[in-house]
């Protein structure tokens, strides 16, 4: 009857370590579940990361293609350059009573030879991308520092990349050539020297982002020709102010 106990004790001591190899595990599975959970931060981490740097990547590429679409426009589209204004050709219609008349009187005009014309073919060059848009130009003609003639060309549009034609008619005042002293000997040497003004104002726009006003401005010397009726040596100085 004395045997059965140490079976008893066996079957208690394999009890026992059964439950400290459950323990064992249990503690190894949660030890496995936390470095699951650090692993998944991590790489949670590095996809954020890597989504940041994508996204800073692409912000910083659009950045560098706008700027340089903004300097090829700076240097193209948005750059105001200069309009350009031409005398292209003078005719004056008349001379020949002008001639007449100051070898008859100096300070009487007739009706019928008091019609003296100056017709001017005047071009107006826009080098930019959009319309020069001008208002009313003001044209002057001087003989010996006189102002014998003036006229104003209605406004006009001078297209991108075009350029804009004017033709310029003016009525001289006959009787104060007729008053001015060297009339006499410019008429026996068959040559008179005028000048010409011209002003221009406007306005250049581009997408209403860049707005500038011009104004340009012509003074043109000429030589009249009384034998011949016509006019030569053109001498056009010119400046823009922007």
């Amino acid at each position: 009857m004395s045997q059965p106990q140490p079976l008893n004790s066996s079957m208690a001591s394999s009890t026992n370590d059964q439950s400290q190899f459950l323990a064992l595990g249990s503690h190894r599975i949660h030890v496995d579940n936390d470095d699951n959970d650090i692993t998944m931060e991590l790489h949670k981490k590095k996809r954020r990361r890597r989504r940041c740097i994508k996204c800073c990547g692409c912000f910083i590429a659009t950045m560098l293609v706008l700027i340089v679409i903004m300097l090829v426009l700076g240097f193209t589209l948005f750059r105001v350059h200069e309009p350009f204004i031409r005398m292209n050709s003078v005719k004056i219609d008349g001379i020949s009573y002008l001639m007449t008349s100051s070898g008859s009187s100096s300070t009487t005009v007739q009706p019928s030879i008091s019609n003296l014309t100056v017709f001017a073919d005047v071009s107006v060059k826009n080098p930019n991308a959009v319309s020069f848009k001008f208002d009313e130009a003001t044209t002057s003609l001087f003989y010996d520092d006189v102002v014998i003639g003036e006229t104003l060309t209605p406004p006009g549009t001078a297209k991108a990349w075009r350029t804009l034609r004017m033709n310029v008619s003016m009525e001289v005042m006959v009787e104060k050539i007729l008053k001015i002293p060297r009339l006499g000997r410019d008429l026996r040497y068959g040559e008179l020297l005028v000048s010409t003004y011209t002003r221009i104002n406007g306005k250049i726009k581009i997408l209403n982002i860049v707005k500038k006003n011009a104004e340009i401005k012509m003074n043109c010397i000429m030589m009249v020709d009384l034998r011949n009726q016509d006019v030569r040596n053109f001498d056009c100085k010119r400046e823009v102010s922007l």
